[in-house]
């Protein structure tokens, strides 16, 4: 994978990247293009482009598999992000954070803000830091402003789960990790989440491993 400073234009490097056919290489946690954030999309690929850069991204996250991923974990420093979530758990996790499915969406150019005061604090993963999780609290809902991939506006009120995904891939435009946000004593691999953290809350990890929810 290319640089900023050795690669062709944005519209070209996005070319270049499709070029290969299926799903795009995740870039990890430490290569800078994670950290440097991201330009604000103003027709930068075009209308055909972008909806090809688009389904590359779906392809990519899907395959991970994942429920959003944001345009530089793939390379590319666009403000662009897809979310989408099935949601396939348990009743008792649904109830517990909130989770309930969420269609395939395009996030262009969004921002958040907090709606009222109140914060959740849960595991959290991420597709460019494979293999960890960690408990993040997070406001609990959030309003979301921003585009769709057709231009038009979206300024929507999430919460729950959905209001974490959203928080989650907006903050990886802004240069953000959720490692950035989180309680470091409760950093976990994904096997001792499995097998120890696997309640709905994580207020018995919390006892454990000695921090504090909100």
């Amino acid at each position: 994978m290319g640089t900023p400073g050795d690669r062709a234009p944005l519209a070209e490097w996005v070319e270049e990247l499709l070029a290969g056919g299926g799903p795009l290489a995740i870039v990890a946690a430490g290569d800078p293009v994670l950290r440097r954030g991201t330009e604000p999309y103003d027709g930068q690929l075009g209308p055909a482009l972008l909806a090809r850069f688009v389904e590359a991204l779906r392809v990519t996250m899907r395959a991970a598999p994942g429920v959003g991923l944001a345009a530089p974990q793939v390379g590319v420093e666009l403000r662009i992000a897809v979310i989408e979530d099935p949601a396939p758990v348990p009743e008792e996790v649904r109830l517990a954070r909130g989770r309930v499915p969420q269609p395939f969406r395009v996030l262009v150019n969004p921002a958040y803000e907090p709606v009222g005061g109140a914060r959740a604090a849960f595991f959290e993963g991420c597709l460019s830091v494979p293999g960890w999780q960690a408990v993040v609290a997070r406001p609990a809902e959030v309003r979301l402003t921003g585009q769709d991939e057709h231009g038009r506006a979206l300024d929507e009120v999430f919460t729950g789960w959905p209001a974490r995904i959203v928080q989650h891939e907006t903050d990886h435009l802004d240069g953000v990790l959720y490692l950035d946000r989180a309680e470091s004593r409760s950093l976990s691999s994904n096997r001792a989440v499995t097998e120890r953290w696997a309640q709905p809350t994580p207020e018995e990890a919390a006892r454990a491993l000695g921090f504090e929810l909100p």
